[in-house]
Order: C-alpha cells, then sequence, then structure tokens
C-alpha cells in the first residue's frame, strides 16, 4: 500500500521532537514484518505488538471503556500502524473471495471493516482536541497525512471498488432493505468520491491533496488554539472591574494567579471569561482591546497566521472538487446534503438576510440611544453591543442575566437536561465511579432504558483547559451497531467550555451555556439511542444539515417554564427560580435576535463565498473576506460570528456546511410545534415518534423521509421565522 513510504517519511521528518522517538526507530525498521493484500492471516508479530499495546489490545475495563490512564503517547503511532495493518488484511480477505460479489459477502465486511482503527482514532483524535499537548500535536502531524494516504489506499483499490461496483449496478434487483440500500449507495459514492473512477494521474494527484489538506488543517486547528491562550487581559486597577459580577471577577483572580500574578486579574479570549466581559464591563477601552484581541486572532502575521493557510486550504479544495467532477468544493459537499446544491443554500440564508439585517438596524438604534446617555455623540461600535444590549434588557424586559445564574449550577441544569430526557425517552443516567477517566473534571455516566437495558456510556467534560480547543461538541469512543444478536452499544462524550467554579459558588453558567448543554446532550442522544445493523449508518452518520435536528429540539425545552421548575433552584437557598423571573426570561427570548441572526448569518453566507469559488488559485484572505462582507451588507457594528483565520468549523469539516445550524433550525422549529400541538412538552406518542423515525434510525434512511415519518409534511421556514421574529 501507499502510505507506508509516507508514514515512515513523515514519522522520520516531523517525530523528532516527540518523547520516546527512538523507540519509534525500532518499530518503523524497514524489514518490520507488514501484511500485503495477498496476506490475510495476521502475522505473530503484528499479533504481539497488538496485545502489547493499550490501545489495541482487548478493553478489559468496565463497559469497555478506553483504559485511558494505561495509554502513553508513544503508543499512538505503533496503535496506528497496527490497527491500518489490520485494515488490509480485512480488505484482503473481501477481495480475494472467489464467490460473485453480493450483498452479504462485499458490502457488509467492507461496512464492518476498520473497527480497530476507527477506535485508536477515536481516542487519538478525541484527546487531541479536549486534553491536548504540543506532543500530541507533533503525533497529530505524523497520524492525520498517513490516515489520509491510507483510506485513499483503500478507496482507490480497484479490485476492490470493481466489486462495490458490481453490487451496486445490481442495487434494484436485490430487494434490499431501506438501511441495506442506504449502506450500499453510501458505500458506492464513498468510492466515487474518493476517486475509485479516477485514472493513475488523477489518483496520485488526490492523494496529495488529501495529505496537504490534513496537515492544513491541523495546522489551522493548532494556530487558533495557541492564540487563544496566549492572550491575557491584565487588569490591575480595581476601579476596572466596576460593572463586572463578583463570580466573573472571583474566575479572573483564579486565573491571574494560575499565572503567577497575584493581585491583579485577567480576562481571557474563552467563552466563559470573554462574554461576560463584554456584557458588562463598564471601561469601554478594556472592551476595545478584548474585542479586538479575538477578533484579530492569527491575522497579524507570524508563524501562527492563519491568512495563507485559509486561502491555501480554499486553492486545494477547489482543485479537489474539480478533479473529481464538481463546479466548487459546495457542490462537493452538498452533494450528499439535504440541500443537494448551493443554490438551495444561498436561496434560504438570502432569504433570512435582510428580514435579520433591518432588524438589527432596529436594535442598533435603540443601543446608539443607550450608549449617548454616557457618551454623548460617541458612534455605537462592535465592543459596544453586548454592553448595551444588556442595559436595553434590563431596561425593556427588567432582566438582568447576572440574576439568573444563581440558579443554574452546572450540575442541577446537567441534571434538569437528564429528566427532560427520561421524561421523554425513558432513559436515566446514573454516575459511575469506576470507569477510566481521562482528566479528574470529567465525569461517566451509565445510560439504560425504561426498562432497565443498558443504552451507553457517556461521558461528560465541561470546563476550559489549556490544551482543549474553543467551544462545545459531542463525539464518540465507540459507535453502535449489531454484530448477529449483540447489540454494540455507544460510548458516547459531550465536551463544553464553560463557566467554572469561582470563589466560594459552583460553576454557575449564563443561559447561553445552558442553552449549549442541553444541545450537546440533543447530540448524545441521537449516538446513544441508536438502534442501526450497521456501523456507517448508525448514530449521527447523517447529513451534516440534518445532524443538527436532534441538538437544536433539545435547546427548545431549556427555558420553557415547566423545565425551569425541574432544575433552576438557588445554589445557596435550593429555591426554585421565581414565577416573576421565569416569565421575564419567556419574555425576553426574542430579545436580540436580529444580532444574533445577522452575526450568524453572515459567517454562513462567508463560508459559502469560500467555498463556491470555481478558480483552483490562492487568495488574499483578508481582501476576500473584506469584500464578502461588503456584498452582504453587514453592518460595521456586528462581526461576522467567525472570520476567516479562527473560523475552525470550515478550517474541518463544516467547510461549506455551516449553513447547516440554520437549516436544521427549520427543521426543529416545526418538529417542536408537533410538541406544542399537543398542549404536552412531553407527550408520549409525539416523543415515541421522534425517538424511532430520528434518534434511533441514524443514517438508515433518506433524512426527508425520515423527517415526513415523524412530521407527516416537510418543514416550512415559517416557524424559524416566528420564533426568531424576524
Amino acid at each position: 500500500m501507499r502510505f507506508t513510504r509516507l508514514f515512515t517519511a513523515l514519522v522520520i521528518y516531523v517525530a523528532g521532537s516527540i518523547p520516546g522517538y527512538s523507540q519509534l526507530r525500532e518499530f518503523l525498521r524497514p524489514e518490520s514484518p507488514r501484511p500485503s493484500q495477498s496476506q490475510v492471516q495476521i502475522d505473530p508479530k503484528l499479533q504481539e505488538d497488538m496485545n502489547s499495546n493499550p490501545l489495541t489490545r482487548q478493553w478489559n475495563t468496565p463497559f469497555g471503556a478506553p483504559p485511558f490512564g494505561e495509554i502513553k503517547e508513544t503508543d499512538y503511532l505503533q496503535a496506528f500502524r497496527n490497527a491500518m495493518d489490520i485494515h488490509i488484511c480485512e480488505i484482503a480477505d473481501i477481495t480475494k473471495k472467489p464467490t460473485v460479489p453480493t450483498f452479504a459477502n462485499t458490502i457488509v465486511p467492507f461496512g464492518k471493516s476498520g473497527e480497530l482503527l476507527s477506535k485508536v482514532r477515536n481516542v487519538f483524535f478525541n484527546l487531541l482536541d479536549a486534553e491536548g499537548s504540543p506532543s500530541m500535536q507533533k503525533l497529530a502531524e505524523v497520524a492525520a497525512p498517513a490516515l489520509s494516504a491510507h483510506e485513499d489506499s483503500i478507496y482507490q483499490y480497484d479490485a476492490l471498488f470493481q466489486r462495490v461496483r458490481s453490487v451496486y449496478g445490481k442495487r434494484t434487483k436485490l430487494k434490499l432493505k431501506p438501511e441495506e440500500l442506504m449502506l450500499l449507495e453510501d458505500t458506492y459514492r464513498k468510492f466515487t468520491r474518493g476517486g475509485a473512477l479516477l485514472g493513475k494521474t488523477g489518483k496520485a494527484r488526490l492523494s496529495e491533496l488529501n495529505t496537504e489538506l490534513s496537515l492544513l488543517s491541523l495546522k489551522f486547528s493548532d494556530n487558533v488554539l495557541k492564540e487563544t491562550n496566549a492572550f491575557g487581559l491584565i487588569v490591575d486597577k480595581k476601579d476596572d472591574l466596576k460593572g463586572l459580577p463578583n463570580g466573573v471577577i472571583a474566575a479572573a483572580a483564579d486565573e491571574a494567579a494560575a499565572r503567577g500574578l497575584t493581585g491583579k486579574w485577567v480576562f481571557t479570549l474563552k467563552g466563559p471569561s470573554i462574554w461576560p466581559f463584554l456584557q458588562h464591563c463598564q471601561n469601554r477601552e478594556l472592551r476595545r482591546k478584548l474585542l479586538t484581541a479575538y477578533e484579530e486572532r492569527c491575522n497579524h502575521g507570524g508563524e501562527t497566521d492563519n491568512k495563507a493557510v485559509m486561502s491555501r486550504i480554499a486553492r486545494l479544495r477547489v482543485e479537489k472538487a474539480n478533479l473529481l467532477g464538481y463546479k466548487t468544493w459546495a457542490h462537493y459537499q452538498q452533494e450528499i446534503a439535504m440541500a443537494k446544491n448551493p443554490d438551495g443554500v444561498y436561496r434560504l440564508l438570502n432569504e433570512l438576510w435582510p428580514a435579520a439585517l433591518n432588524k438589527a438596524k432596529e436594535e442598533r438604534a435603540e443601543l446608539q440611544k443607550m450608549l449617548e446617555r454616557d457618551h454623548h455623540r460617541e458612534k455605537l461600535q462592535a465592543w459596544d453591543w453586548r454592553y448595551y444590549a444588556e442595559k436595553v434588557k434590563k431596561a425593556k424586559y427588567d432582566l438582568d442575566e447576572e440574576e439568573l445564574r444563581p440558579y443554574f449550577s452546572l450540575d442541577n441544569v446537567r441534571e434538569g437536561a437528564f429528566e427532560v430526557c427520561r421524561r421523554l425517552y425513558g432513559v436515566t443516567f446514573k454516575e459511575v465511579k469506576n470507569i477510566p477517566l481521562y482528566h479528574s473534571e470529567v465525569k461517566a455516566f451509565e445510560v439504560k432504558d425504561a426498562k432497565g437495558a443498558l443504552v451507553g456510556l457517556f461521558y461528560v467534560d465541561y470546563h476550559p483547559r489549556q490544551g482543549k480547543r474553543s467551544g462545545a461538541w459531542m463525539s464518540n469512543y465507540r459507535d453502535q451497531w449489531k454484530e448477529g444478536k449483540n447489540n454494540i452499544r455507544p460510548i458516547v462524550v459531550n465536551v463544553g467550555n464553560f463557566s467554572r467554579p469561582a470563589g466560594d459558588a459552583p460553576a454557575l453558567l449564563t443561559m447561553d451555556e445552558v442553552e449549549t448543554l442541553f444541545h450537546e446532550l440533543g447530540h448524545a442522544l441521537h449516538g446513544l439511542l441508536s438502534q442501526c445493523t450497521y456501523r456507517p449508518t448508525s448514530g449521527t452518520n447523517v447529513p451534516i444539515d440534518f445532524v443538527e435536528l436532534p441538538s437544536q429540539i433539545m435547546e427548545n425545552w431549556a427555558f420553557e417554564p415547566e423545565v425551569l421548575k425541574l432544575y433552576a433552584r438557588h445554589w445557596k437557598t435550593g429555591e426554585i427560580m421565581p414565577q416573576a423571573l421565569m416569565d421575564k426570561i419567556v419574555r425576553a427570548q426574542t430579545f436580540n435576535q436580529g444580532f444574533a441572526t445577522t452575526e450568524y448569518l453572515a459567517a454562513a453566507l462567508l463560508d459559502m463565498d469560500w467555498h463556491t469559488m470555481t478558480e483552483a488559485r490562492e487568495v488574499d484572505a483578508a481582501v476576500f473576506e473584506k469584500r464578502s462582507l461588503e456584498k452582504m451588507g453587514l453592518i460595521p457594528e456586528i462581526l461576522s460570528r467567525y472570520r476567516s483565520t479562527y473560523f475552525l468549523h470550515i478550517a474541518a469539516e463544516y467547510s461549506a456546511g455551516y449553513y447547516s445550524y440554520i437549516w436544521s433550525e427549520v427543521l426543529d422549529s416545526d418538529a417542536f410545534q408537533a410538541f406544542k400541538e399537543k398542549g404536552n412538552l412531553f407527550d408520549p406518542a409525539t416523543a415515541n415518534s421522534f425517538r424511532s423515525n430520528i434518534l434511533e434510525a441514524g443514517g438508515s434512511r433518506p433524512a426527508m423521509e425520515m423527517y415526513k415519518s415523524f412530521r407527516g409534511a416537510e418543514p416550512k421556514v415559517d416557524g424559524l421565522i416566528k420564533k426568531r421574529v424576524l
């Protein structure tokens, strides 16, 4: 296979600074036995290596959880190498069959192949995102292109493709079940999109593109993490803290102490620090400094500047798309999404943009009036928006978010979200202590259904750390699928960057953090409740603009008064949030939606503009972004939610896909109405239908077909417009 020389060369070139590199030389020796396509049996030396490595040996842990405490960084490269060797053996076993290709002897075993490799990469890349380090990043620079080359070698292997193609050509005569047909069509599509139909030169170029893109994506992400971690706004005068809540001040003092700055306060670019600061700090100049540092990440020259990286990524994606027969990268990406092509995406975004922008301009006028009370004849700036939005909200709705935080202790919010899951789907979450954890802040929960049967294992990891990338996400350590009568249950994780405990208080969440916790738990349910037969069709293996439906619909329950009564208790007194405060939340839910919708749509449109380029050429990223934002008419008081240099979504799997959040919100707004129409937020029949047609079904049927089975019709955009009051 082609990846062997590449993998070895990359290790020698990049891994010099990795701890234990001298040991790596031994297992990379040229004479080391390796399987070939004609060698189906596993070599004894390979088996010995696997048994000695905690990543590839059998995990004799509760629930088969990863043995985190046993894994050393020096284990990863050998584990990747051995897992790829095993995958080659599995592919050889399929291609050497003398029988006529069938669904059972080709498509099914191919779908099962690579399980060990998936296990290793899930551990590595999940920990890289949640618990990364410079040495882990160096390992990623070796592993990512090697994995890319390995995948290319599989999907460009003609003997295997011809078997898949043979079965695909007979699909209308095979009387396959819906999930089987989805698996067959998805498998064939992966081969064609992986270059199986290209000639020798085209395949070689595609592999080069994939290798470079994998490295560029890593570099982009690493640069953002470095610059996010590097910055700290140091405050040494108490007067400069005016307006800030006590909890925010205490957290800043803790950050300063951690940096050895006794008697000072440090505010960072991480969510729990920057957003409350911009909402409450009276010092306008300090707000300007912090927001400017945030928006200028990776945009001021030097080794961590991402302008050239983003431009190079976009240029290579155009070339890859063209090579595979697509007009643009967006056409390539959206072919397998509900949208199908960029026209549908632009149609939705442009339908919403004018109303959102007009609403934002109305909001701007309100904020400008409020600002002039403090700064006569001054003009509203981007760093003023959140601060004066809080003032306007207080004036209009008598609601200060800091009034709410004492009722949103992290443990109570989490348990409230779990209770929503129990009432909807009958699942329970019980913390378990005998599970290996990768960090002391991580908690593990055993999830069971109403009959007491195991649903899966669920990790939560909620606080920011130096090695953790920003944002919040759900991922798997193990997928769900069925092996004969054995229904293999998933291991799922939610990772976030929520406010830490500060002073004598527990972690008290903002409204955004509460909503995010519910959102990510919705993704987790999608993975946990899956009941699919095949691993490639299970859980969240669905189109990118459908995958946000299970997560976003969960947000709808978060601030319903009936649900608030389940979890919103004051952390000191235990008293339930007063009804008057709940009513204020309900009245204020549509506040500032012009800003929220506009900043999001600006980022979604910027993503689309980057990925509808038709020429494979590099551009000046700053100029490109400026023209894109000017074209849409974004007002200067609102920044695009993400700028090109730190837009992590589009540097990775959400490229030409950031629109999916608003696309899925059309679905979730319509879907939640099904509960509202019944007059019961926990209506059993509606919940059972959503569970069976959406959460359990994974990618076993076409997305719109699954949605219509639940709702009875295609969704309308009216629900979204009403929800956002545009």
